[in-house]
C-alpha cells in the first residue's frame, strides 16, 4: 500500500508467508477445509502484492480493475460457500474489503503515490471496526488453542477444521493441520487488513 516503505515490506513479508502456509494448509483435511485455504492462500498472496510501496512498483492502471475483478469473484464463491456455514462470511468480508481497496486505488492515481485519504470514510471505518474485532477475537481464540496444544495431543479435540483431528494415516496431526497455526495465519491477515486499510 501507501505508507512508509519498511512497513510495506514487512507487510508483504508477514502476507506472503501466511499465504505460502495457507498453500500447504491446502494438502491437509476436508474439502471444506482446503477450499477455505485457499480462500485464504488468495488473499494473503493479493495483500502481498497490494503492499509492495509505491516507490518500488507502480502497477499498471489495468491491475486494479483486475484485482476487484477476481475478489469480486471471490467474494461470491465466499456468498456461495456460506450456505453451509457462516464462518465463510468473513471471507466474503475480507474479498470485500478487497475490492473495495482495489476501487478506492483504480479511481485515485495520487493516492497510488502516498496522497492519502482516498477511501470513503464511512466504508473504510465499518471495515476497520470489523477487522479490528476481528483481531481481538481471533487473538483471544488463539492464546486457549496455545496452552491445550502445550498438553500434549488435546489440540485434536479442539480442531476448527473437518479433516485435522480425523483419519491422518499417521495419527498425529502434522503441523500444516494444525488448528492453532491456522488461527495465527487468520489473524496475521486480520492485522496486514487494518494496516492496510488504515492508509485509505
Amino acid at each position: 500500500m501507501h505508507g512508509p516503505a519498511s512497513s510495506g515490506w514487512l507487510l508483504v513479508a508477514l502476507c506472503s508467508v501466511t499465504g505460502a502456509y495457507c498453500l500447504l494448509r491446502m494438502r491437509g483435511g476436508g474439502q471444506g477445509e482446503r477450499g477455505a485455504a485457499g480462500g485464504e492462500a488468495l488473499m494473503g498472496f493479493g495483500m502481498a502484492v497490494m503492499a509492495v510501496p509505491a516507490a518500488v512498483f507502480t502497477p499498471p492502471a489495468w491491475a486494479w480493475p483486475a484485482y476487484a475483478v477476481v475478489f469480486g469473484a471471490a467474494g461470491l464463491h465466499a456468498l456461495w460457500a456460506a450456505r453451509s456455514g457462516a464462518h465463510h462470511l468473513h471471507h466474503l468480508v475480507g474479498a470485500g474489503a478487497m475490492v473495495y481497496m482495489s476501487v478506492v486505488m483504480a479511481g485515485s492515481p495520487a493516492h497510488a503515490h502516498g496522497g492519502g485519504g482516498s477511501g470513503v470514510p464511512l466504508l473504510t471505518g465499518a471495515l476497520l471496526l470489523y477487522f479490528a474485532g476481528y483481531v481481538l477475537l481471533a487473538g483471544v481464540r488463539l492464546v486457549p488453542v496455545a496452552a491445550v496444544a502445550g498438553s500434549g495431543g488435546v489440540d485434536a479435540a479442539r480442531g476448527g477444521g473437518t479433516g485435522a483431528a480425523g483419519g491422518g494415516s499417521t495419527g498425529a496431526a502434522g503441523w500444516g493441520d494444525r488448528p492453532e497455526l491456522a488461527r495465527a495465519c487468520r489473524l496475521s491477515m486480520g492485522m496486514a487488513m487494518v494496516a492496510m486499510l488504515l492508509t485509505l
